[in-house]
């Protein structure tokens, strides 16, 4: 492993990493990438790592394990910790811990001051509230605080999804009476000083990380000021076990999507093009398919004398966490869709290679604008083309025809055809398989990270000294 601070002689800096969430209490791909950059750099010769998660409800069951305590180790990891914040009333509209400040004044503090991280970067402040940031600044004058920002919450009050509530659009601005259309009982007023409260806390931050070039320029439109935001592409670590072996089929007609089972990740909208694909009187001969059996040299007629019906494996969870009325839409499409639809559920990370080795075509239909779904890289790492959504930070990774292919957001008629061509058409899946480049490496990303920490060490030490 390599490291940008390879060669420096002084003590191992000491990096704080804080996350919303940990993905022992509920998977996520921010906290599954946070986590894994937290232990490859624990692991590595330069620097000395820990990670802070949020414990307790809701995300948990389990509260504080004692009175009094607000910290506690994860289970046996000596460098991950739990801050609880059972009791603090969190204000969701402004992000900030209501009334009561001991959170931050009191329990972050300790914590703050007894593992004295040279470098904080936060991956996330939801639960523990903005106000984070100026405890961590006044608690730790002479810290860094690097700050990667995963999706657009601090702009949208929509969980930081940027779709329109009124007609389920996705939304290229926010301003205080565009928010209040979205959400009628909070004033154009209240939008304006949420910006202005978010904005003085992010002040506070020396360097912003965005994993697409889309998300950066979402957040320099809303204010961030462009010297302050840096592009870098999350690092992944490869698989162990190698890429998975496709196995031998004459058709590529297994897709899967790996995912949170919510309405914002588009798997209604791929049930629906399913249903649609069910119909009997289905086209194969569409323009699609045939605009790329022509780019692939022209159709075989041996193979297009008999198509391949596609079948879909989902793979996800917490389904039952999301609102009653898209559960049983959910429910009623998977069961009109039995026949070329499979709900596995759960699964774990360390089952990926055995999940791919049967996957043809990873589809990421998300309705919102995404940023750098981590399911992209995965589907990368393993050499499967993606069919995705054509907004944001998926179109931005998945380049169409070249490693995979792109379907009109929201439309499961445009997802529908679009599968329908990548299983019709012959030889479309070993060219798109041909176009995948090496994913981005953890150890290439950590080596970058140490450049940027030292970096932004230097400056603060000269600001401190000041």
């Amino acid at each position: 492993m390599t490291l940008g601070m390879d060669n420096r002689k002084e003590r191992r800096r000491t990096v704080l990493f804080i996350c919303h969430n940990h993905p022992s209490v509920r998977p996520g791909g921010a906290e599954a990438y946070a986590l894994e950059l937290h232990r490859y750099m624990r692991d590595s010769t330069c620097f000395e790592s820990v990670f802070l998660a949020k414990g307790g409800p809701p995300l948990s069951h389990v509260g504080r394990p004692h009175m009094g305590t607000y910290t506690s180790l994860v289970g046996s990891a000596a460098s991950e910790y739990f801050l609880y914040t059972d009791g603090y009333d969190y204000d969701w509209v402004f992000g900030t811990i209501r009334h009561d400040k001991e959170l931050y004044t009191k329990h972050l503090r300790n914590f703050l001051l007894g593992v004295q991280p040279d470098i904080v970067h936060l991956h996330h402040t939801m639960f523990f509230g903005y106000d984070i940031l100026r405890e961590i600044r006044n608690t730790l004058p002479s810290a860094a605080i690097v700050y990667t920002l995963h999706e657009f919450m601090p702009i949208c009050h929509r969980q930081g999804q940027m779709l329109r509530t009124v007609d389920e659009h996705p939304c290229s601005e926010a301003s205080p009476m565009r928010c209040h259309e979205c959400f009628p009982d909070i004033s154009p007023q209240t939008f304006f000083l949420r910006k202005r409260f978010i904005q003085a806390q992010l002040s506070l931050v020396d360097l912003f990380l965005a994993p697409s070039d889309f998300l950066r320029q979402r957040y320099i439109d809303w204010g961030i000021p462009a010297s302050k935001i840096r592009t870098e592409e999350y690092g992944r670590t490869p698989p162990e076990v190698g890429v998975a072996a496709p196995e031998p089929r004459g058709s590529r007609n297994h897709l899967s999507f790996f995912g949170q089972l919510t309405p914002f990740k588009g798997v209604k909208v791929l049930l629906e093009a399913m249903a649609i694909l069910q119909e009997p009187d289905r086209q194969a001969s569409d323009p699609l398919i045939r605009a790329l059996e022509l780019a692939a040299g022209g159709p075989s007629t041996e193979e297009s004398s008999s198509k391949a019906r596609p079948h879909v494996r989902i793979h996800g969870a917490n389904l039952d966490m999301q609102p009653g009325t898209f559960q049983n839409q959910v429910r009623d499409l998977l069961e009109q869709t039995r026949e070329s639809v499979t709900l596995v559920g759960r699964y774990d990370h360390s089952e990926l290679p055995a999940l791919m080795s049967g996957t043809d075509w990873v589809v990421v239909p998300s309705i919102w604008w995404e940023n750098s779904p981590l399911v992209i890289q995965e589907a990368f790492h393993f050499g499967r083309p993606v069919i995705c959504s054509d907004i944001g930070g998926m179109a931005e990774k998945v380049r169409a025809n070249v490693n995979g292919l792109h379907f009109r957001a929201g439309s499961p008629e445009s997802l529908a055809q679009t599968i329908a061509a990548a299983v019709d058409t012959p030889g479309l899946w070993e060219r798109l398989r041909l176009g995948i480049d090496p994913v981005y490496s953890m150890d290439e990303h950590v080596g970058k990270l140490g450049e940027i920490y030292d970096e932004l060490i230097r400056e603060r030490e000269v600001a401190y000294a000041s």
